[in-house]
């Protein structure tokens, strides 16, 4: 019994290489590369470009870091506005004074409690 025939799927002309391009493997150019090239080329002010592309803002949530050690803060002190990890920063952060809890609250830019 003889097996069917398989089909081809491709025309033998364009397996063979290409003799315009030769056998040369395709270059990727990096984003910075893009990027400069772009700034040399006579743009438009209308004209849309990788630096000139506004994306909309994020529907995700920011993540929240812990003042104290720098982890995923899951919670909130609500008296001084600290975020923290686990209980044992939970100590820590109402054991604080507080100019040492305005300075924290001041590095991540949050506004200062009065």
């Amino acid at each position: 019994m003889e097996s069917p025939a398989k089909p081809i799927f491709k025309r033998q002309a364009l397996a063979e290489t290409n003799p315009i391009a030769g056998n040369k493997k395709r270059t990727w150019k990096s984003l910075k590369q893009i990027l400069a090239l772009e700034r040399t080329l006579p743009w438009k002010e209308t004209d849309v470009t990788y630096s000139s592309i506004n994306a909309p803002p994020s529907f995700v949530p920011a993540k929240k870091y812990s003042d104290i050690s720098g982890l995923i803060a899951p919670y909130t002190d609500p008296h001084s506005k600290l975020q923290f990890h686990n209980a044992e920063e939970f100590q820590t952060v109402r054991s604080l004074p507080m100019d040492l809890t305005a300075g924290y609250l001041a590095l991540r830019g949050a506004t200062s409690i009065v």
